[in-house]
């Protein structure tokens, strides 16, 4: 596709405002995903890291009584 200027390139024949909504909102979902990604990371990472330091009580625990 080619644009004689800047502004028909924005108004992209007259569908500018669902081209450029589409790209908007397909943007935003990715940056959704990848937040939720991070923080489920965030708390899966977290969550080890307690049932580690549990884990790690028990077994001393053991040994003490042993």
């Amino acid at each position: 596709m080619h644009f004689d200027s800047f502004n028909e390139f924005w108004a992209m024949g007259g569908y500018g405002i669902y081209v450029w909504l589409s790209f908007g909102l397909g943007l935003l979902s990715l940056a959704a995903l990848w937040l939720s990604a991070w923080f489920t990371k965030k708390r899966l990472f977290r969550q080890v890291t307690v049932e580690q330091a549990r884990q790690q009580r028990i077994q001393q625990a053991k040994q003490q009584s042993v």
